[in-house]
């Protein structure tokens, strides 16, 4: 069985980058809901409990039967989940008298504790609360402070059991991973033998358990999670992998002929359909981005739902959810506010009667990048930005014709190219060309026009949580300019999308 670490979530917006800190060291650990987590079995060496945006001294604040896991597990709590220990153990949280936002210094360290081996004395931490630890019980040994806060972490002496009121997992803490690699290794005894070659093992092995001889289907996008995830199913099944490719009319320009000549090279069995004129039909007249993607989210499942008919006595939905879309599909307090709706979430119509697997459900995206390297997945696929799943309607901003994909294929197929041969497409985290629903006055030659506008929109990102606009060289924009409007009929002006995320989005609907 695979050892793991446990992180209790509590609502805070590093969570997600604990784990991926934790990943980074070869070490498997799981994210769950501080209220729902699943049982603390012989596989779980650790415990991590995580800030929040509550205070402890909330009537609402997150409660934990931290006793339940107390001398049976190293725990490590990080701000909200020191605190927590601290303040109902003997100890009292109060407001900070100043917000301990930022950066700080280690001024003292307890160098013969275990987790601050090879840490410095003023090594840069990130501080990040309003609250701090005023006292600590007597059972509490304080281990590191700086000049403003005490109680910059602790142990319950006798126990292993720690608190830091600092954030290890973001870079401005120095050696923040040093000290979660003394926890997890020296604390917690881990292996640190969670590497893509092990996942992959694995994962076929799980998966050849659990398919046996059942017949799979499975949706290809052309994208890096639904390519990696049919590999590794079709290194455990083979043959009994059915891929179906759909062309639903708003794929980029000659997408799928080369995305489906790419998968027949991989040896995939997979069958590609032509399904434009359904999507078109589907989408005729509506100008609602929910409803644009409403409409496509269920053609498409009839789509898919009739090729897999095709295939006798299929049993299993195959497909390529990534560990972020499970952990955002369960809130600690509750449901968040819907942005947008998600074209992978929301479940399979009860028609389908089909069981679902998803061999990537435990990955971050940079994860799937390093098993599909592993797998020897070809890196034009890997290294491919994402694209949404509704495709150009959502780059088309209003209705959705032939004629307006036609004309914004042709300008994204001009932009991305010239992205490429300047030699930036792998810097930049996503790019796209958007159909904007104006028209301006422009001259061309001797007469004047009045056509439409195409806005290019270029980011750098990590995971697309946050980003930022790409600051393109002013030579390569005004070139792409000058090419889309001198070779695509109907676009008479570019512009440039200079917005982050937030406030805006990645996508413009």
């Amino acid at each position: 069985m695979q050892e793991k670490i446990l992180i209790l979530d509590f609502g805070s917006q590093f969570t997600q980058l604990i784990a991926r800190r934790v990943r980074e060291l070869n070490i498997y650990c799981e994210i769950h809901p501080f209220n729902h987590y699943p049982e603390i079995d012989s596989t779980v060496k650790g415990i991590i409990l995580s800030g929040s945006p509550y205070s402890v001294r909330q009537e609402d604040a997150p409660h934990f039967d931290f006793e339940k896991f107390h001398n049976t597990r190293p725990i490590l709590g990080v701000c909200y989940g020191a605190q927590y220990v601290a303040h109902f153990h003997g100890g009292e949280v109060l407001p900070s008298s100043t917000r301990e936002y930022g950066r700080a210094n280690l001024e003292y360290i307890n160098k013969e504790n275990p987790l601050f081996k090879n840490i410095p004395e003023n090594s840069q931490v990130w501080m990040s609360h309003g609250d701090t630890i005023s006292r600590i019980g007597d059972k509490f040994e304080v281990i590191a402070s700086t000049d403003t806060v005490k109680v910059a972490a602790y142990q319950v002496t006798g126990t292993q059991t720690y608190g830091i009121q600092f954030h290890p997992e973001v870079t401005h803490s120095i050696d923040g991973k040093q000290l979660l690699e003394n926890f997890l290794v020296d604390i917690c005894g881990c292996q640190q033998d969670w590497t893509p070659d092990s996942f992959i093992e694995t994962t076929i092995a799980a998966l050849q358990e659990k398919l046996g001889d059942d017949k799979v289907v499975l949706g290809l996008s052309g994208g890096v999670d639904s390519s990696v995830a049919a590999v590794l199913l079709h290194q455990a099944i083979g043959k009994n992998l059915h891929c179906i490719f759909v062309d639903n009319g708003l794929l980029r320009k000659d997408e799928y002929e080369q995305v489906l000549d790419s998968y027949k090279h991989m040896g995939l069995n997979i069958k590609g359909i032509d399904a434009k004129k359904r999507f078109y039909d589907a989408l005729a007249g509506l100008s609602d981005p929910e409803k644009k993607r409403k409409a496509i989210g269920r053609v498409f499942i009839e789509v898919f739902d009739d090729a897999a008919h095709e295939v006798k006595d299929v049993k299993w939905l195959g497909q390529g959810t990534i560990y972020p879309d499970i952990i955002e599909s369960v809130s600690v307090k509750g449901p968040s506010a819907t942005i947008k709706s998600h074209h992978n979430v929301g479940g399979l119509p009860d028609f389908m009667k089909l069981k679902v697997v998803e061999p990537l459900n435990t990955l971050f995206k940079d994860e799937v990048r390093r098993v599909g390297k592993a797998l020897g997945i070809d890196p034009n696929i890997l290294g491919r930005h994402p694209f949404p799943g509704p495709g150009l309607a959502i780059r088309i901003l209003g209705d959705v014709t032939p004629e307006k994909v036609a004309i914004l294929q042709e300008a994204d197929a001009i932009y991305i190219n010239n992205l490429r041969s300047y030699g930036v497409y792998d810097k930049v985290w996503q790019a796209g060309a958007i159909f904007l629903p104006v028209q301006s006055v422009g001259v061309m030659g001797d007469e004047r026009t009045y056509e439409n506008v195409i806005c290019l929109r270029a980011v750098e990102s990590l995971d697309g949580m946050t980003a930022d606009w790409c600051h393109l060289p002013y030579d390569l924009l005004a070139k792409i300019s000058n090419e889309i409007i001198n070779n695509v009929k109907g676009i008479n002006r570019v512009v440039y999308d200079i917005s982050s995320k937030p406030p805006a989005t990645i996508e413009w609907e």
